[in-house]
């Protein structure tokens, strides 16, 4: 009888201590499959500063990984390649580039070559996008240390507004730089050619939160626009 009970006990005992390993070892498991995921959608991305960030939330998470599950290989590997992704990520914000503009004709066979080439990706973020040599005041490519970047298309309308028709960044540049450059650093340059503000159409999201971030306002009719010459109330 006694001996029924003590067996009763450790087993319930037993019970218990087996849930709770069931229960770490489930935790463990979803750590793993985070990192895995996050490895692997780092692999997918065109962007190297995308890359680099999320590979080094995966890099870290599989270290955390490994060294719970007293795999020391795979926690000492994935510590050292987190401290490359941090390496390169210093590199990349400390890393000092020449940006320049490379002006351009309408009907420079090179820029038309380009947009054909690039006319998938450009999709994707101008939806619609038809190249139109005729309509263009302003078009350039811009390089950051003799590299083409991205290039720049856009036309004058109502005398003082520049109209953006084409704002396209290659993927490895799409770290906003280019946006910064265009629309602070060549500021005073589009401002002594007579323009006051800037205007462009949002026609993906992609784009429309680019816009944004670089101080664009939406206006009520779905268009965005930045002021490149400050206006100040009437006695001020």
């Amino acid at each position: 009888m006694f001996r029924l009970l003590a067996f009763d006990t450790l087993g319930t005992l037993s019970t218990l201590g087996t849930q709770n390993f069931s229960m770490e070892i489930s935790l463990l498991q979803w750590i793993g499959y985070l990192a895995s995921i996050a490895i692997a959608l780092s692999m997918t991305m065109s962007s190297i500063l995308k890359f680099r960030w999320i590979n080094l939330f995966g890099a870290l998470t599989f270290s955390t990984y490994g060294f719970l599950i007293g795999a020391w290989p795979v926690g000492f590997l994935n510590a050292f390649i987190a401290l490359v992704d941090i390496y390169y990520l210093n590199s990349i914000y400390s890393k000092k580039e020449v940006f320049e503009i490379l002006e351009v004709r309408a009907d420079n066979r090179y820029l038309i070559r380009f947009l054909q080439f690039h006319e998938d990706d450009i999709e994707k973020f101008f939806p619609g996008f038809a190249y139109r040599p005729e309509m263009n005041t302003v078009s350039f490519f811009v390089l950051r240390n003799m590299a083409v970047a991205g290039v720049f298309l856009a036309h004058r309308v109502q005398d003082h507004c520049l109209s953006v028709g084409l704002d396209f960044v290659l993927p490895e540049y799409r770290d906003f730089k280019n946006g910064k450059f265009i629309y602070l650093r060549l500021k005073d340059r589009f401002i002594d050619e007579g323009y006051k503000k800037v205007i462009a159409e949002g026609r993906s999201e992609k784009y429309s939160k680019y816009l944004i971030k670089l101080g664009f306002g939406k206006t009520f009719d779905g268009r965005f626009e930045k002021e490149l010459v400050s206006v100040h109330p009437m006695g001020v």
